[in-house]
């Protein structure tokens, strides 16, 4: 039983620990990450190479999904039994519908990751001789173009939605029983994604970063995070004009605690209101400044903020949401 902090009215065991919320981080950080590369790519000339910003976000996506996973494997308490999901499954329910989703995205999440650094493996020494037998495989895929590209974003989408379904079916536990956890959960794994694309291209990948690319993604960012936000709004009025035991429990954990805070401080104003300061003085100086580059200092406090945000906002529904009841 995980340890839980903070003055509350009600102490109920906490069956779905840190790992858990770590891996709803990551699983959106994963489909958030693969996306934003996905849009720079429609937007981008691709005889010039590939963006930074898609070379960070198939880095990001495949290696977060694949840590995510195996911290659900561990998590279920029977990690050497779960490839039996693999050949069972039951299309009534979340977590086989889970399993499905992940094992298709993931192999193909490694095929796009083979397409957009398939002319560094091939150029290398160490990795084209390993690279050369599947060569055949990635250029049919990337010449399926926007076919391939809709699929991985189809599936991104569910990943990451899929994270807030599993939650919300826990009928027992009213903060999480809501119907927007799901959306809220896709609007917030995607700002991870171009918070964590943009710091990892501008740490690694500078030289091939289209400023216009910089612009577009945090552009997209300043209306997701207000969405964020309404969508916060909307949970909580609906939890309120329910009455009853959902009424209480919205009450309780907007003001109780630790989670509360948590909720006011981190969420509302390091992960939401923060970045989107940050974002609008940036956006303001490029485009005061003659479309001077955007400071890289700038861009990686917002991408801080906003993982920080988003990182808090899965704990806080977990727990608080296991907490409350």
């Amino acid at each position: 039983m995980d340890q839980i902090w903070g003055n509350t009215t009600q102490y109920t065991e906490i069956v779905w620990g840190w790992q858990i919320a770590v891996y709803l981080f990551l699983a959106g950080l994963s489909a958030g990450a693969l996306i934003s590369a996905i849009l720079v790519k429609w937007r981008s000339n691709l005889s010039a190479g590939y963006d930074g910003i898609m070379k960070a976000g198939a880095v990001i996506a495949l290696p977060a999904i694949s840590l995510g996973l195996a911290l659900l494997v561990f998590d279920l308490g029977k990690p050497f039994s779960f490839w039996l999901l693999m050949f069972h499954f039951n299309l009534k329910s979340v977590m086989s519908i889970g399993v499905i989703l992940l094992s298709v995205y993931s192999g193909l999440m490694t095929v796009f990751a083979a397409v957009i650094f398939k002319k560094e493996f091939a150029e290398n020494s160490l990795t084209a001789w390993a690279f050369r037998p599947f060569l055949f495989i990635i250029e049919w895929f990337e010449g399926l173009g926007k076919w391939f590209d809709w699929v991985m974003v189809v599936l991104a989408i569910g990943i990451a939605a899929y994270t807030g379904f599993l939650l919300s079916a826990l009928v027992a536990k009213p903060l999480l029983n809501v119907p927007v956890l799901p959306l809220l959960f896709l609007i917030s794994g995607i700002s991870s994604g171009i918070a964590g694309s943009i710091a990892v291209s501008v740490i690694f990948f500078k030289q091939s970063v289209q400023e216009s690319n910089l612009k577009y993604l945090l552009s997209f960012d300043t209306k997701l995070i207000p969405t964020e936000l309404f969508i916060l709004f909307v949970m909580f009025i609906g939890l309120f004009n329910m009455g009853g035991q959902y009424a209480i429990v919205g009450q309780q954990a907007l003001t109780i605690g630790i989670w509360a805070k948590v909720f006011w401080a981190g969420i509302v104003g390091i992960g939401l209101l923060g970045p989107l300061l940050v974002i609008t003085l940036s956006l303001h100086q490029y485009e005061e400044s003659d479309h001077a580059p955007i400071p890289v200092g700038a861009l990686l406090v917002n991408s801080g903020l906003v993982l920080t945000g988003v990182i808090l906002l899965r704990f806080y529904m977990l727990y608080a949401g296991q907490t409350f009841i």
